[in-house]
């Protein structure tokens, strides 16, 4: 018989939390990146030999990684590639978004074993995507002119994606369509009030007039919270408060309209540098919800800014539609296709917080630091090749500890 899972008291949590994402950076060089955003600000603090260009004060994602770009459903059943988690948005320099995105590509393209020079392929390819949707501007011309350059890849994605429904999300996220939250290695049991404190905030009407916020609802359905779970997911954000909640719309039966599984999430202070004199939320949360609104519509128009347990967190409702990006293992075309993709992703995210001028100058000191024939400008390049560098080194020095640790205990 197999052992019962014991779930974490509230102290042995901190330190099992910890314990996971230590491991979970252990695993690649990528996953390093993608765990250690405030090690990349503070490279970026030594970064002005660099020359970095400044440019117009918008909300970036803070932490544009591969793994936090992919599809996502609007309320309305839409699907487009938005940014996906935005807890280390603020009003700043988009150019960190580039460099962020640029380490991301470079050490995927690592794992995938391609060439260097496919590399600085790679980042012009981004360059090239993101100054062109600056310049396509319109919304209906750059929302067309980005379909047609999708590359298989993502179109694939896309299409599983727009096919999926409440069962997939359901045997991803919780094991079975059945309503309840399978207790294990994942899910934990709540402690000390926990579930009180979620069942009362599920019972405002601004909850639930997030959750019966989708088209296919009736915005007067009852909303009742049938189970509950503190959630070990993530990397970065471990070590903080995480919960799934397991909620029925309209006390229905059927499974695919009945049921809906929402993501409480705290929000804690981002790492990402603010630009001098940027008006932003004082509250994380309400940070996060702002910064989701202006990047990613689709995403933003779904969350809520909320209390709980003395913290802010952020509510929303998990979509079958809402899917990472996983491009480790690309060909070189597939690769620098991708990259011109994604590029032009965080360009339209950007570009949609300015007007037709401000647009046209960034655009414009783009163009002045990226000389012709070069791969990608210099700024960039350097920018990338050191934090592939540094981040090499502390990930040797992450395994070294982690394996140490590991044997002593």
């Amino acid at each position: 018989m197999a052992k019962r899972f014991a779930s974490p008291t509230m102290d042995e949590r901190h330190g099992a939390l910890a314990a996971e994402r230590q491991l979970k950076m252990a695993r690649s060089a990528h996953a390093y990146v993608r765990g250690a955003t405030q090690k990349f600000y503070e490279w970026l603090d030594l970064a002005g030999a660099h020359d970095l260009p400044e440019g117009p004060p918008v909300w970036i994602c803070g932490d544009c990684h591969l793994g936090n770009l992919g599809p996502v459903a609007s309320a309305e059943g839409r699907v487009d590639i938005q940014i996906r988690d935005l807890d280390q948005t603020v009003i700043g320099n988009p150019a960190h978004d580039l460099i962020r995105l640029g380490l991301s590509l470079a050490t995927a393209a690592r794992g995938s074993d391609l060439p260097g020079v496919t590399t600085a392929h790679m980042l012009e390819e981004m360059m090239a995507g993101y100054h062109q949707a600056l310049a396509d501007g319109d919304k209906e011309a750059l929302a067309a002119t980005a379909a047609a350059r999708q590359p298989k890849s993502i179109k694939a994605v896309l299409a599983r994606s727009v096919g999926r429904r409440w069962r997939n999300l359901a045997r991803e996220r919780i094991e079975d369509a059945r309503p309840r939250i399978p207790i294990g290695r994942r899910f934990w049991n709540l402690h000390d009030g926990e579930r009180d404190e979620i069942a009362a905030l599920f019972s405002t009407e601004t909850v639930r007039r997030m959750v019966t916020g989708l088209k296919s609802r009736d915005d007067a359905s009852p909303v009742e919270v049938l189970d509950a779970a503190y959630w070990m997911k993530g990397c970065s954000s471990l070590g903080r408060l995480r919960y799934a909640v397991l909620v029925a719309v309209g006390g229905g039966k059927d499974a695919g309209a009945g049921f809906c599984l929402v993501d409480i999430k705290e929000a804690a202070p981002s790492a990402a540098p603010r630009a001098p004199g940027a008006v932003m939320p004082r509250d994380n949360a309400e940070r996060v919800v702002a910064g989701a609104k202006a990047l990613s519509p689709y995403l933003g128009d779904r969350m809520l800014p909320a209390r709980l347990r003395d913290r802010g967190v952020v509510l929303r409702e998990l979509l079958p539609q809402d899917l990472k990006l996983e491009i480790d293992t690309l060909s070189r075309e597939e690769a620098m296709q991708a990259a011109r993709y994604l590029g032009a992703v965080v360009g339209k995210a950007h570009g949609r917080q300015m007007d037709a001028s401000t647009r046209t100058r960034w655009r414009d000191e783009l163009g002045r630091r990226w000389p012709k024939g070069l791969d990608a400008p210099f700024w960039l390049w350097l920018s990338v090749v050191d934090l592939v560098g540094s981040h090499e080194a502390a990930y040797l020095e992450h395994c070294r500890r982690h394996a140490l640790g590991a044997q002593a205990a």
